[in-house]
């Protein structure tokens, strides 16, 4: 890497931001304007920056480029399941960036019916994606979303399937849902406010009718909710569901009477989260009423729902358990439980009560309950996989027990999951709680603390970090790498206690739990802080950001994706997507208690002089989560302050938001890129092609 080529250096303005008679000083304010040319033209910079730094390494990187892309098999094809009566399933042809959406009528040997070719619609785009996509009742008339900005807002187009015949109904701005009432010709969708990207309304369309004449049938006012509007199992329902951090709220409608009115199943209540699933005669409710990590109920559906005297409890609180889902079917249920922070899969009959869980038989994995549209069926379709075992889609036959492997994810070239092995691990937080690691590697891994690792976290809004199986990551363990997952608190990994304890108050044993477990990593000799990699993304860029402030001597290099870093001054911003539904999470910092707590870890607030790790920074112009000038003012500010000599980069995607690249090979030039930045910082010795 050339150490001669200068970084752009960027202008400053003060910007004088006060609060609670506290003064706050912000160079780099002044980026916020994306419409701004000297924005543009500082974005591109630091792109050309990035690329100049590593142009020694461009032929490598697209070496590696191919070395990912050649572990998928470009032609594929998706385990069909069977809705009503098609058989859906979704298929790839060779050089094809996007998915084919297909059906057969009745069994696999039927014709082919294609309802949406993604690379058709694609051509000629930057960026495509597909959003919610829904049949009608007559099972002929498809409504599909697209995004074509990357900004999360999308235009819903219909076509008769079997004519190919697009409508000239067309929805704008929509949030990308579109769901059909029994009807046939009424489709009801969410929009967002214009400002905030926030999903606040529910309309109703007639098919052949212009947008402008669709009524609004929900309206979200409380500004901190955002809305969604989905069909129960049973397809005797429609649902509009509400939700902030901490409290939701159902409201429901026959399907066979699109024009009446939504009822509240139970009114909001602060802090009481529910879901609801309805079979013959009964709803069946997920609900942490009186039960922390959550417990089922039922109730009658022509009784009164709203009157929780009403419920009747089917599977109580549990302490040690987490219960996170429910599938019905005719002869079964199925319960997806956590535990120990791993997934596991409980089937119950509802005849006797009788019951009993799939076995996994791994030290660590994640597993789901797949597509079940079916309720008159015995079979389950499940997931798994692991961090040694690809992707994996099953049949279990409830009854006798058997399972049939149905689709495991092929990777091309010379790989054996014998070949690798995995381990849960648990650190000493500074508190004493155990904390889980997920930690895989090739055999033969020696601990002598030589070894370079790469560790990921994200830690907030109660999302579990379950392990899953990535083809790339065996470019990382080929050249010697370990991989590593830090379980750390403020996700659900354990429980509910396990978020709460990372939120809010207790943000920081988010950050400091993630040290912990990286001290764990260097005392067990799995790495050294010279060949430590860690890298978070979203919310998890917040993590990287406050644990580098706190401890940079820990770690070589840190890959921050697309970070919210700016939380004080974006918490502060009403008109920014996502913040006032993030109170919840984060607190509100117009109370002083949450703005110095805030300001406390704050990572762009927090940056001082001192010697910080090789960075590397991403982002997306178009991200409706995490604006763009927040990693952009992040990296300026890190540049100024550093006492080292080491890399700070910004990456910018100019065509794309907060998920990156759209297509499933440019995917792979993302991951190309960073893992040539890994190699070239912590491990050059291992910018070489190898065997596969």
């Amino acid at each position: 890497m050339n150490k001669n080529i200068q970084p752009p250096i960027a202008r400053k303005e003060a910007k004088e931001l006060v609060k609670h008679n506290d003064k706050r000083i912000d160079n780099y304010y002044w980026m916020r304007d994306r419409e701004n040319q000297e924005v543009i033209d500082y974005l591109n910079a630091e792109n050309k920056y990035i690329d100049d730094v590593m142009s020694d390494h461009k032929q490598f990187e697209e070496d590696l480029f191919q070395e990912l892309k050649g572990r998928i098999q470009e032609k594929d094809e998706s385990v069909p399941y069977k809705a009503r009566d098609y058989y859906y399933y979704v298929r790839y042809v060779e050089g094809g960036e996007y998915p084919i959406y297909c059906r057969k009528k009745g069994s696999m040997e039927a014709t082919e019916e294609v309802m949406l070719n993604a690379n058709i619609e694609a051509k000629d785009k930057n960026y495509y994606k597909i959003g919610g996509m829904s049949v009608g009742e007559d099972q002929n008339m498809l409504a599909f979303a697209e995004d074509i900005v990357g900004r999360r807002i999308y235009t819903v187009r219909f076509k008769n399937i079997e004519t190919g015949e697009l409508l000239e109904d067309t929805l704008e701005e929509t949030s990308g849902d579109a769901v059909w009432a029994a009807d046939g010709k009424t489709v009801f969708y969410t929009t967002q406010d214009k400002e905030t990207l926030r999903p606040d309304k529910v309309w109703r369309h007639t098919l052949g009718t212009p947008q402008s004449e669709d009524i609004v049938v929900y309206e979200e006012k409380d500004d901190t909710f955002w809305i969604g509007v989905r069909r129960t199992k049973s397809r005797k329902y429609l649902a509009i569901e509400s939700g902030s951090t901490l409290t939701t709220e159902t409201r429901i409608l026959k399907a066979d009477n699109p024009t009446g009115e939504f009822k509240p199943f139970l009114s909001r209540e602060r802090e009481h989260e529910y879901s609801i699933s309805h079979f013959e005669g009964h709803f069946y409710i997920v609900t942490n009423w009186e039960a922390k990590n959550f417990r089922l109920m039922k109730v009658a559906e022509d009784a009164d729902t709203t009157d929780k005297n009403n419920w009747i409890e089917v599977i109580a609180h549990r302490d040690d358990t987490l219960l996170e889902g429910l599938d019905i079917f005719k002869n079964f249920y199925v319960i997806e439980e956590r535990r120990a922070g791993l997934i596991h899969i409980r089937i119950i009959k509802w005849e006797d009560g009788s019951e009993h869980y799939l076995d996994f038989g791994e030290e660590t994995y994640s597993a789901w309950s797949g597509a079940n549209p079916d309720f008159n069926t015995d079979i389950l379709r499940f997931g798994y996989n692991s961090l040694t075992t690809p992707y994996s889609e099953y049949d279990y036959n409830m009854v006798d027990r058997s399972k049939v492997l149905l689709k495991q994810q092929k990777v091309l070239g010379k790989f054996d999951s014998n070949d690798y092995e995995a381990k849960r691990l648990f650190a000493t937080a500074k508190d004493g709680v155990q904390v889980p690691i997920s930690v895989v590697y090739k055999k033969g891994f020696e601990l002598n603390g030589q070894n370079p690792l790469y560790m990921t976290g994200y830690g907030s809004y109660g999302i579990s970090y379950d392990v899953a199986f990535s083809p790339s990551r065996i470019s990382l363990m080929e050249r010697g790498f370990a991989f590593a997952i830090a379980h750390i608190r403020g996700g659900e990994d354990l429980g509910r206690a396990w978020y709460e304890d990372g939120k809010m108050l207790k943000k920081k044993n988010t950050f400091s739990d993630f040290i912990a477990c990286s001290e764990f990593l260097i005392e067990q000799k799995y790495t050294s802080a010279d060949k430590f990699v860690i890298n978070g993304g979203s919310a998890g860029g917040l993590l990287m950001g406050a644990v580098v402030n706190e401890r940079p001597d820990l770690y070589k290099l840190v890959i921050s994706d697309v970070p919210f870093v700016d939380v004080v001054t974006t918490m502060l911003d009403e008109s920014i997507p996502l913040t006032t539904g993030e109170y919840d999470e984060w607190g509100n910092p117009n109370e002083k208690e949450y703005y110095d707590y805030m300001l406390s870890y704050s990572p762009y607030d927090q940056v001082e002089k001192k010697a910080y790790p090789h960075m590397l920074v991403t982002s997306g112009l178009h991200d409706s989560q995490v604006q763009y000038w927040e990693p952009t003012k992040w990296v300026a500010k890190l540049r100024q302050e550093s006492t080292s000599d080491n890399y700070i980069m910004l990456k910018t995607n100019m065509e794309a938001g907060h998920s990156g690249a759209s297509g499933r090979f440019q995917r792979f030039k993302e991951v190309a890129f960073e893992y040539a930045t890994i190699f070239a910082l912590v491990a050059p010795d291992q910018l070489h092609a190898i065997d596969r």
